[in-house]
């Protein structure tokens, strides 16, 4: 009796090869998004007037400029949570950093401009200090407000994972660690004594790189850049989990016992996407800054972290477009609901969280998915190809 032999594919045409980054259908949407958030809602906005029935008012560019830094932050949530297994419940920690990052660079931009016509912030100058933080040396320059703001959250990222993927902290115990963390910076951000503001953080911002940060148009480039990175952050994300660190990753997550049989470290993949994904909150946070015009600890809330997860739950994990449209659902319905039911909006909100978890584990995404029959008849043969379908459905045309 001849010897079973291994299931290997006949030819290398057999071997499920990997999509492109967009197909044409994608590369479509990009365009367009791209083309609203540059020129149509400029336009909207600046060139017709109030009365106009096609006006964009402020508060709802102000809103969708939010919304779309969430969803950078969901993004980020996204790569470690839904590509590589970790969940974090401690990402507004990042996303702070970036934002007092970016709030130092605007607090020294004020000038003599303040309530107190000094040098020093108002609040350095109310709680008598006489000279500037070690800290906040050569925070007057855009460039050094850069360079903090992809460095310090970045490297604390890296200390801080490279000490809990090599102890194999991993599941419910990293989240809570991650969690903690937050939680003890906050408390830290509160004191006056850090130089940071306290409860009441750093607000009253003037100018941006010499431009009035009130102005109409200021509001609209920064509208625009927001929804250029949340694009360009969209397609390195794809680009990332189609090449073969995206496809360890995924393997970790789903066996990293047999990833380590294989010969491969999974902590040298886990760090490098835990510090991607921590710089991306941290961009996240410097945009939303000069945008909301404010500031303070409470973005390090374990509430503000937690609802980053929910974001990319609500939309469907492991999709990367999935928390993108998470986001702008899940802040859409609050913005309603605490204007109209501000009473009924956590409980709305959780009810949303329980109900997804049960009925929706693959979030708005993968109901979409399911609805539509042309995608699950691709699904099926994706997976009798042996291809994951949640990380080729987007690349289709």
């Amino acid at each position: 009796m001849n010897a079973p032999s291994l299931s290997m594919p006949s030819s290398p045409s057999s071997i499920p090869r990997r999509g492109l980054l967009l197909g044409a259908t994608g590369w479509a949407a990009v365009l367009a998004v791209l083309l609203i958030v540059t020129v149509i809602v400029p336009v909207l906005n600046l060139a017709l007037p109030a009365g106009h029935p096609l006006h964009l008012s402020d508060f709802w560019v102000g809103l969708i400029a939010k919304i779309m830094c969430y969803a950078i932050c969901a993004l980020a949530i996204d790569l470690i949570w839904g590509f590589a297994g970790i969940l974090s419940l401690g990402h507004g920690l990042f996303f702070a950093l970036g934002g007092y990052g970016m709030g130092m660079y605007l607090m020294r931009q004020i000038g003599r401009e303040g309530s107190y016509q000094s040098d020093l912030p108002d609040f350095m100058v109310f709680l008598d200090w006489q000279s500037l933080p070690w800290h906040w040396a050569g925070s007057d320059s855009f460039l050094r407000a850069v360079l903090v703001i992809l460095l310090v959250p970045g490297l604390l990222a890296f200390v801080f994972g490279y000490f809990a993927f090599r102890s194999r902290i991993k599941g419910v115990y990293f989240s809570i660690i991650t969690q903690a963390m937050t939680y003890a910076a906050m408390l830290l951000f509160f004191r006056n004594e850090t130089g940071f503001g306290g409860n009441n953080g750093f607000t009253d911002f003037k100018r941006i790189l010499g431009f009035g940060i009130t102005l109409p148009e200021t509001r609209m480039v920064l509208f625009a850049i927001t929804g250029v990175v949340l694009v360009g952050f969209f397609l390195m994300a794809r680009w990332l989990m189609g090449t073969r660190f995206g496809r360890v990753l995924q393997a970790i997550r789903d066996a990293e016992s047999r990833v380590m049989f294989c010969g491969y470290d999974p902590l040298a993949y886990k760090l490098a996407i835990w510090t991607i994904s921590a710089v991306m909150c941290a961009v996240a946070g410097a945009l939303y800054v000069p945008q909301v015009g404010i500031i303070n600890p409470s973005e390090m809330t374990p509430a503000a972290s937690i609802e980053m997860a929910i974001w990319a739950a609500v939309g469907g994990r492991g999709t990367l477009i999935g928390p993108i449209v998470g986001a702008f659902f899940v802040n859409g319905a609050k913005s309603w609901f605490t204007q109209a039911f501000p009473e009924f909006w956590l409980y709305f909100l959780g009810l949303l969280f329980i109900a997804v978890t049960l009925f929706l584990p693959q979030g708005i995404v993968g109901l979409a998915r399911r609805i539509n029959p042309l995608a699950r008849l691709r699904g099926s043969r994706e997976r009798e190809a042996g291809v994951d379908p949640a990380t080729t459905e987007e690349a289709r045309a």
